[in-house]
């Protein structure tokens, strides 16, 4: 992984510790900050709460050309069929593994433009998955509950912060080349 030299140059083991303590400190302070303010029955209200139903919105809208008897109520998808529904609750929408993302971004020292670049591109890239995660546990749901279950609280939780982890890897690779004076670390 490559850090922009004039972090690290001349600061030996004191400032490596320095400069990962400082973003040990602002990772967890952003991280901290933005759950609370995820928690806030305004924000659920105005923010969370719409943002899921478009979830299903837009799950829906890939499924219809392949399956039209799935519909969308609010946060829920639904087969018309079946009557099988998933309702995508907090903690199922992306919104916690896109705020780890965040934090991990702010609290890596960039420019402002890099770190909105960065944020963006991988709330999208987070949401994106989620969204396949959505579909995926939709049918799963409708084949096997014992095999929806396994995936729902182990495998897509998992999977999801890897793709939060590969993310932020990748962030990190490309703010290395955005600067020439860049040394392997």
């Amino acid at each position: 992984m490559a850090v922009p030299r004039y972090y690290w140059r001349d600061l030996g083991a004191v400032g490596a510790l320095s400069f990962m303590a400082r973003f040990l400190l602002l990772f967890c302070g952003v991280l901290g900050g933005l759950f609370a303010i995820e928690m806030l029955k305004p924000v659920q209200e105005a923010v969370i709460q719409p943002f899921t139903g478009l979830l299903a919105t837009l799950s829906t809208a890939i499924i219809l050309p392949f399956d039209d008897t799935v519909i969308a109520q609010g946060r829920i998808l639904r087969d018309a069929t079946t009557g099988f529904a998933v309702s995508i609750e907090a903690g199922c929408n992306g919104v916690e593994a896109a705020i780890v993302l965040i934090s991990g971004v702010v609290a890596f020292p960039a420019s402002v433009k890099h770190k909105i670049i960065a944020i963006l591109a991988g709330f999208f890239f987070v949401q994106a998955l989620n969204i396949v995660r959505i579909i995926s546990l939709f049918y799963l749901g409708q084949w096997n509950h014992t095999v929806f279950e396994w995936f729902h609280l182990y495998l897509w939780p998992v999977l999801i912060m890897l793709d939060v982890l590969v993310v932020f890897a990748i962030y990190l690779q490309w703010l290395g080349k955005q600067h020439p004076e860049v040394e392997a670390v």
